[in-house]
């Protein structure tokens, strides 16, 4: 098995919306037509590889995207150094057991501890396989149950 983490470029955009799709979970996306997932998906690419504050990783096994990963460097004014948040970490359901989300969050891990951030964050539905196998916690990730998770929605 021959599985590669690289930097993700706008060609991926397909591959990366057949994952999203493939997932079922989010019913915006699975009710528009797939043209409409690449073009968003290629967009957003674009904007995150225009600086240096994003970071998107695919997962290659054997030449093939079977999963991806988004972090977003964020400055915190209160840390001794930024904050990596995860914002996406997604593995296609005939290639997870592989070790694919693990080498996705070792990769994120080593770019963080590279720019020197001081902590790493994500969110996990309660609800998702990863979290009832305790995926993020057998990789030293703690849950933070003190803290409510609030969004706005604007769209």
């Amino acid at each position: 098995m021959t599985l590669q983490i690289r930097e993700a470029q706008t060609q991926d955009a397909p591959a990366i919306a057949a994952i999203v799709r493939e997932l079922g979970w989010f019913a915006h996306i699975n009710a528009e037509p797939l043209e409409s997932t690449v073009a968003r998906i290629t967009s957003h690419l674009a904007l995150c590889n225009a600086d240096d504050s994003h970071s998107v990783y695919v997962a290659e096994l054997e030449g093939v995207v079977r999963g991806y990963a988004a972090v977003h460097w964020c400055p915190y004014l209160l840390f001794t150094g930024p904050e990596g948040y995860v914002s996406e970490l997604f593995v296609a359901d005939e290639a997870r057991e592989q070790g694919i989300g693990t080498k996705l969050l070792d990769t994120i891990e080593q770019e963080a501890r590279s720019r020197g951030c001081s902590r790493l964050g994500l969110l996990n539905l309660r609800s998702r396989e990863s979290y009832k196998r305790d995926f993020y916690r057998k990789h030293g990730w703690v849950e933070r149950e003190e803290v409510a998770n609030f969004i706005l929605k604007l769209l």
